[in-house]
């Protein structure tokens, strides 16, 4: 399997201007979210990056990617028809290989030695086939995120065999059609805005622009839930959490935990001691 190219979405709305904010990383060094999800991509031994943006958004992205900028190809999102149709727009920069998929609005923090990207890039490899990375998250997240149904491997811990991909399912639905066996209870395998795609995904792409009408929203959950059911899909409990960008406070919150991870940890935790001192 080669995976050497990579595609990041960041043109929804309320979302094109999320990868440009201001962030600490965990070196202490200001930087941009963008920055972060770059180097977090490249973790995955991919060459070539293409970013999904609103039209007039190339050069904000490209100043907000830094020393990284030179390697960024820009895909321009105009008529939007949702989060498939803009990855869509990466259909002839893909070409025939899989492909590594991020989304622009979430930042990655791993628990272990290796990245998150990496730790999905190398069960791909493996196994050769798709995997989309996961979080067992609790169910008042549902309203956020795709939830994956499907069984674990067996010998495999983390590992689970997609049966499908359901978008934001109310409380009732993700009980009935997605518990996952070994899970706690009120907790379902949400996305974790991480993929290795095959190409055959873009052919399910076109088929749904196909399918919809002019301006209809084609979302991708379906879509993945399509490739479920055609050929072998994995969902990977990534050793590491996910923190959406775009969620009230979720900046805020992502700075944070990178901080608290980072060399500045120690400071950090006494000006949050002496903050809530002073709010009692």
């Amino acid at each position: 399997m080669n995976i050497r190219r990579a595609v990041i979405t960041a043109a929804g709305p309320g979302q094109a201007t999320l990868p440009l904010q201001q962030i600490v990383d965990g070196t202490g060094r200001q930087t941009t979210a963008l920055e972060m999800i770059i180097t977090e991509t490249l973790s995955g031994g991919v060459d070539d990056l293409c970013i999904v943006v609103s039209p007039g958004q190339e050069a904000a992205f490209r100043q907000a990617a830094g020393s990284q900028s030179d390697r960024l190809t820009f895909l321009p999102q105009s008529d939007p028809r949702g989060y498939g149709d803009a990855l869509f727009r990466a259909r002839e920069f893909v070409g025939d290989d899989h492909f590594l998929h991020l989304v622009g609005d979430h930042l990655y923090l791993s628990r272990s030695e290796d990245r998150c990207v990496k730790q999905l890039v190398e069960i791909a490899h493996a196994e050769k086939c798709a995997v989309s990375g996961v979080q067992p998250t609790r169910e008042r997240y549902l309203p956020y995120f795709g939830v994956v149904g499907g069984t674990p491997v067996r010998n495999r811990p983390n590992l689970y065999e997609v049966q499908s991909v359901v978008e934001k399912p109310t409380p009732t639905q993700a009980e009935q059609e997605l518990t996952v066996s070994g899970l706690r209870s009120g907790h379902y395998l949400c996305l974790f805005g991480i993929h290795v795609l095959p190409p055959t995904v873009m052919d399910l792409l076109g088929d749904a622009m196909q399918e919809t009408q002019p301006g209809e929203s084609i979302p991708l959950s379906p879509i993945l839930s399509r490739l479920a059911g055609q050929e072998r899909y994995l969902a990977l409990e990534v050793d590491g959490v996910r923190y959406d960008i775009g969620v009230q406070y979720g900046l805020l919150i992502a700075q944070l935990a990178v901080a608290l991870k980072g060399s500045d940890r120690d400071r950090v935790l006494t000006d949050l001691v002496e903050l809530l001192a002073t709010q009692t």
